[in-house]
């Protein structure tokens, strides 16, 4: 009766999480330009699709329903295989959510190896057996779960308890890190309570190849779709949590080609406020004196000092946007371009007015950039 009460559930909860990760896909293709940059999205989208269209569909199925010990067997094992995928997938996203598009050299070899060594002794001999206690006659659904089972030689589960329990410590490890850098450490708080809870499916898995009781396989796909969907309304509902969360803002300048500062805006109290206005003016005025005798495309556009990085992006209309940041990425750089786009739209007539350098300047004319720096930016603040 309970593992009736099991298939019940699987059942249902598979059609659930199917169809939600369908609209979350759908959704994330629509909306892509939410996650700040197209990479994050695709990343998102392959974590999500191979999490629930791939890995689900591979495990549910030959402990639903029954063809034969054969294709029961093979399908597992791509079950396992398109497992640690999803898991390599995640860490990326723990990764950028650190440190965009920078990947340790050696959590990511230790996870490749283990990779590699799980396809070898897979699919060797009594990798993986299958007992099935069963008088049916094939193909039928199976009523009762416990009535299929997987044992796992001692080699084969030895990876597979290694892999996952380096990515369970590994999630735990950056999440603190995380923390610990983080602009917003209101954010960062819920991500170790996420990571913790994400680790559940994990741990029912290890119990499982441990134990070999059915029970905790069930719990391990049941919690699992949990935490996607959780995952899925946070990529629904708030993508921007999603960008790098130790890469910190620390001002944003609007020059005139002139050299006159148009507008200003502090990130909170840092050692970099003075740092940014004297370069960002010693920026802009090599920039445009060396603009009379360049193409633009060698304008100096990113600048390094020892505390910060420096981003210019410049505008043919006669202004430049200085953004001082801790740390350079694409995230900022889309951001920017945006912004830039936002503020010319705003302000195209008073640029325009303001083209000859004799014009008598009324920067109080730009005050209400604020508004369209914290809706560009909402996540930095």
């Amino acid at each position: 009766m309970m593992y009736i009460a099991f298939l019940i559930a699987l059942e249902l909860g598979y059609l659930i999480i199917f169809f939600t990760s369908i609209f979350t896909l759908v959704h994330i293709v629509r909306f892509h330009k939410n996650f700040g940059v197209k990479f994050m999205a695709i990343l998102s989208f392959l974590t999500i699709f191979n999490a629930v269209i791939v890995y689900s569909s591979l495990y549910i199925y030959p402990i639903t329903f029954f063809i034969s010990e054969t294709i029961n067997l093979l399908l597992w094992k791509l079950s396992i295989l398109s497992g640690f995928i999803s898991l390599i997938l995640t860490t990326l996203i723990y990764t950028f959510l650190k440190e965009y598009k920078k990947i340790p050299d050696f959590p990511f070899l230790l996870f490749i190896t283990l990779f590699g060594l799980l396809i070898g002794f897979l699919f060797s001999p009594n990798s993986i057996n299958i007992d099935v206690n069963v008088a049916e006659t094939p193909p039928y659904l199976i009523t009762d779960t416990s009535r299929v089972n997987f044992f796992f030689n001692f080699t084969t589960g030895l990876i597979v308890i290694i892999f996952q329990s380096s990515i369970a410590i590994y999630y735990i490890w950056l999440s603190i890190i995380i923390h610990n850098k983080a602009r917003n450490k209101e954010i960062t708080k819920y991500l170790i309570i996420s990571t913790l809870i994400f680790n559940f499916p994990i741990l029912m898995y290890i119990i499982y190849i441990l134990s070999h009781m059915p029970i905790f396989r069930e719990l391990h796909i049941l919690s699992l779709w949990i935490t996607i969907m959780g995952v899925c309304v946070m990529l629904i509902k708030q993508p921007e949590m999603f960008l790098e969360l130790t890469n910190k803002i620390y001002s944003i300048n609007i020059y005139h080609k002139s050299g006159i500062l148009l507008y200003s805006y502090k990130f909170g109290k840092t050692e970099n406020e003075i740092d940014s206005t004297i370069w960002g003016n010693i920026l802009i005025g090599i920039n445009h004196i060396l603009s009379e005798f360049v193409d633009k495309k060698n304008q100096i556009e990113v600048l390094q000092t020892n505390t910060s990085d420096i981003i210019v992006n410049y505008d043919d209309i006669g202004f430049a946007v200085v953004l001082i940041t801790n740390r350079k990425n694409a995230i900022l750089k889309n951001l920017m371009e945006k912004f830039t786009i936002n503020f010319k739209r705003k302000y195209e007539n008073e640029l325009l007015e303001i083209q000859d350098l004799n014009k008598l300047i009324n920067v109080s004319e730009f005050k209400e950039t604020k508004d369209i720096v914290e809706k560009s930016f909402q996540l930095y603040l």
